[in-house]
């Protein structure tokens, strides 16, 4: 027998589903229902009947060993399996699409969905402009926001349940991309109607005021970075789950807030606010545009990539 013969091995009959059995089309259709997760939104994104995508699902459910979907209100909810397989299936589309001959991504016809987490309070300033340049450059696409970091946003960028984050956090693992898109100057703000505050804070004297801040236990909250030790805590006199509404807090109160000026200045007319330059070492944050390397070979993600940094830079 030659040195360089290779016996071959016959596949075993045990394994059920070997990928020459399996028909491919379904996974189109698990990537479109997880997506808009309702059998008849996606039959119209795919084209098909809702009979055929209701038989596909089906088939899908047999071939996974699960049930992938179940009745969720008027819609249906993946079950922990279907979000397991979702970024897996949804990254090898992708893949094979791009080779394809003829099939690169027209963003003027395209339907597809692009899921963002612009996190607050950078949502107020962002995402009317995010959805307005989108939708001019490509009028068919589909834009879901949410505005919450949380514990698990790392697992949801790397399986593409969330393809985009902006936010001042930074992702600092090597498998991510974090693009700075720009750099906010931080204030203080007061109450005009504050009896003390006439003029600037000394840095001493920042935390000798009672402060008014995101809640400290939300995940990256936006005012964590000033309040990292106990002696800084023991001013928080209020907590809130936004920044618009710390801002509204201390617009009724003697307290204090540390807020990005663009959004000081927005409301300062409408709440009577006043502005101070803050005199801390930290008075500024960098906000970036992050995903994961595993879409960085997707056409349509490269696309995406390229309106947000050019309509979110200042």
């Amino acid at each position: 027998m030659p040195d360089n013969y290779i016996k071959s091995t016959p596949v075993s009959d045990g394994n059920k589903y070997q990928l020459r059995t399996v028909d491919l089309n379904l996974l189109t259709v698990f990537d479109a229902v997880m997506q808009v997760q309702n059998i008849t939104k996606a039959a119209q994104l795919l084209g098909m009947s809702q009979p055929a995508v209701s038989n596909a699902v089906a088939r899908l459910k047999v071939m996974f060993n699960d049930e992938l979907f179940v009745r969720y209100g008027r819609g249906i909810q993946p079950t922990a399996r279907a979000f397991q397989l979702f970024g897996v299936v949804r990254q090898a589309l992708h893949l094979v699409q791009n080779e394809l001959p003829g099939t690169g991504f027209d963003p003027a016809e395209s339907k597809r969905i692009f899921h963002l987490c612009v996190s607050s309070p950078l949502d107020n300033l962002l995402t009317p402009i995010i959805f307005y340049n989108v939708r001019k450059a490509a009028p068919n696409i589909q834009l879901s926001f949410k505005s919450c970091l949380n514990k698990d946003i790392e697992q949801q960028l790397r399986y593409q349940e969330t393809e985009f984050v902006i936010s001042y956090d930074e992702f600092l693992r090597p498998d991510f991309s974090c693009l700075p898109l720009f750099e906010d100057e931080m204030v203080l703000v007061a109450s005009q109607k504050h009896p003390r505050l006439i003029t600037m804070l000394r840095a001493r004297d920042i935390y000798k005021e009672q402060h008014a801040v995101v809640s400290l236990d939300r995940f990256a909250s936006f005012s964590a970075p000033w309040y990292q030790s106990p002696q800084r805590q023991s001013c928080i006199s209020y907590q809130g789950m936004a920044l618009t509404s710390v801002l509204n807090v201390v617009s009724q109160t003697q307290l204090v807030a540390i807020a990005p000026r663009w959004l000081a200045e927005e409301f300062s007319e409408s709440l009577q606010l006043k502005i101070f330059a803050l005199p801390l070492r930290e008075n500024k944050r960098t906000c970036y545009l992050s995903w994961h390397e595993s879409a960085d070979r997707d056409r349509g993600h490269q696309w995406m990539a390229e309106i947000l940094t050019a309509v979110c830079c200042r």
